[in-house]
């Protein structure tokens, strides 16, 4: 079965010959939830497998990260032609793939070093190897992968205008936290305002199911962390305090990724096809 037919299957499910009992709508909605997660993490998954599988002295001669770019880009690649991935999607992406480039040159930097690549690669622009814009871009194939397989709708959802407003300000203290002050609680208090009213219409089977957006956001924050958690632990990128022997990472971070998903999240929002289907607030 290709991907695409499953994909098929997962959103137009055979209909019930008889009617389901609750505990079975519970137990069949759960195991197509977890269906349509696992598939639309296929970029992410591909990519951390090559993650955890690659060795540290990498393959045929090649770098680690080396090897990494390359299989990141035959992923991305293999999607669009496969027709996983629209143009228009990929186009989104890419801008992910950049804003995360540029966030990791300045953390990495000199006079930041905020975390470091300890492993040689070939394919370096200044000090960060390029494999490393993919994983911010795993995050929005995500999300835009999830929104066609959950069939997502938005209900009360901010002005574009405040929303992109709020994601570019999220941006910038990422940067500016190193010398004004960490402005992430202000942020995180501005955005539960703003998106306290708006509600993720979601549908895993037959039924669509509802759930704050907010809880979306700390949620998939949440599986990033602990994917963080595990790249560190193989060496892929290392905090300053896990040079000696790896220690996990400071649960802090779990709010910086929620805001990232945030900031994410607003950039495909402006997709024309994502937002027919986004309700404004009155």
């Amino acid at each position: 079965m290709s991907v695409a037919a499953f994909d098929r299957w997962l959103m137009s499910p055979a209909a019930p010959t008889r009617p389901r009992g609750a505990l079975e709508q519970f137990v069949l909605e759960f195991l197509f939830f977890g269906l349509k997660e696992a598939r639309a993490c296929l970029f992410a998954g591909l990519f951390f497998i090559g993650v955890f599988c690659v060795p540290r002295a990498g393959v045929w001669g090649v770098p680690r990260y080396d090897v990494l770019l390359l299989l990141a880009l035959g992923i991305q690649g293999w999607m669009l032609k496969a027709g996983l991935e629209t143009v228009d999607e990929l186009k989104a992406i890419c801008l992910f793939h950049v804003l995360g480039f540029a966030l990791e040159a300045f953390k990495t930097s000199s006079g930041i070093k905020s975390w470091s690549y300890p492993d040689f690669a070939y394919t370096r622009l200044a000090g960060v190897p390029l494999f490393s814009g993919f994983m911010y871009a795993a995050v929005g194939s995500y999300v835009i992968q999830a929104w066609r397989l959950f069939e997502l709708q938005i209900r009360h959802h901010p002005p574009h205008w405040m929303a992109g407003l709020v994601a570019l300000l999220i941006y910038a203290n990422f940067f500016t936290h190193h010398f004004l002050g960490d402005w992430r609680a202000y942020l995180g208090a501005v955005a539960l305002g703003l998106y306290a009213r708006s509600t993720v219409i979601f549908t895993p089977l037959d039924r669509p199911r509802h759930m704050p957006l907010l809880l979306a956001f700390v949620l998939i924050g949440c599986f990033i962390w602990v994917a963080e958690n595990i790249s560190t632990f193989f060496a892929v990128w290392q905090y300053p305090n896990q040079m000696g022997a790896w220690a996990m990472v400071h649960v802090g971070k779990w709010s910086s990724w929620s805001l990232l998903v945030l900031m994410t999240f607003t950039i495909v929002t402006s997709l024309k096809h994502i937002k027919a289907r986004i309700h404004i607030a009155a």
